[in-house]
């Protein structure tokens, strides 16, 4: 049991282990990769680096800092499902985390088809989540989107409302065992409406549905939240409140997740403000 799961790496995730660390507490980093500010080529405006550095260099700094100071980091390893109460059970695609305390740190991203009709019939049929969605489409014909473990997960949920369901992959190989559901490999190309989702298009065929779900990639910061409970803003933004917790006992986000400026000296902060907030909760649970 770790007294705090950190799901991501970037400057709010390793900031706030880094100090849970200090206050002694068992804590572990899940990170998939180096995240958006891995791919930065070029910082100049955070304090302390007389030259410009990568976002790729501030990131592995910042694992081996958090590293010598005890925490433990793995990086390559995906977080897939968080359930919604204490102890927290995390799933990842290797195995299975227990934690007192959850702090979701994975910046700001959330996936999207680029093609037409998308942008116009989000929230109109389109959703990114089946545990807060899947109720309103029972027995209805669902499209899902997605070809790896994220989309494996969601297709877990989906089932219990409606066995009409066709999973797309938009391109990509199938990368998990679906045997029960009909599976459509070509790119779609367009969604129909124009008022509420009817449908779409791939290269060779037209498919009528009643709702799309999106699970391709990786699961944001606010794709756990809702799945659990939290609030999330119309801006897909994590609310928190000024400690950086959210409405679920136990469960802490923090960095871009949650809106505001999105700027690495921010992120440090916050991580920082959590940290100090969980120590104070995980105390108030013992004592």
């Amino acid at each position: 049991m770790y007294d705090v799961l950190v799901v991501g790496g970037g400057p709010a995730g390793i900031s706030a282990a880094v100090y849970l660390q200090r206050f002694k507490l068992k804590v572990i980093v899940i990170a998939k990769d180096y995240g958006a500010l891995g791919q930065t080529t070029h910082i100049e405006n955070y304090y302390g680096f007389e030259a410009p550095i990568t976002g790729k260099q501030l990131v592995e700094s910042g694992f081996a800092q958090a590293r010598r100071l005890g925490v433990e980091v793995n990086v390559g390893e995906e977080v897939l499902a968080i359930n919604g109460s204490e102890p927290f059970i995390v799933k990842t695609n290797i195995k299975e985390y227990h934690a007192k305390v959850v702090l979701l740190a994975t910046g700001m991203s959330r996936p999207s088809l680029r093609v037409k009709g998308f942008t116009t019939l989000q929230g109109k049929g389109i959703s990114f989540c089946g545990i807060c969605d899947g109720f309103l489409y029972r027995n209805k014909r669902i499209g899902l989107v997605g070809s790896g473990d994220f989309m494996l997960e969601e297709l877990d949920v989906l089932k219990n409302f409606s066995k009409n369901i066709t999973i797309f992959t938009h391109g990509e190989p199938l990368k998990v065992d679906v045997k029960e559901f009909a599976v459509i490999t070509e790119p779609i190309i367009e969604l129909l409406g124009p008022e509420t989702l009817t449908g779409l298009k791939t290269s060779n065929h037209q498919y009528e549905l009643d709702a799309l779900f999106i699970a391709a990639g990786t699961p944001s910061a606010s794709d756990f939240a809702m799945r659990m409970g939290a609030f999330v803003n119309p801006k897909n933004e994590i609310e928190v409140s000024p400690t950086f917790s959210t409405n679920i006992p136990g469960l802490y986000a923090a960095g871009d997740c949650t809106g505001g400026l999105l700027q690495i000296s921010k992120a440090v902060r916050d991580g920082a403000e959590a940290s100090l907030a969980i120590n104070k909760y995980l105390k108030t649970k013992t004592s």
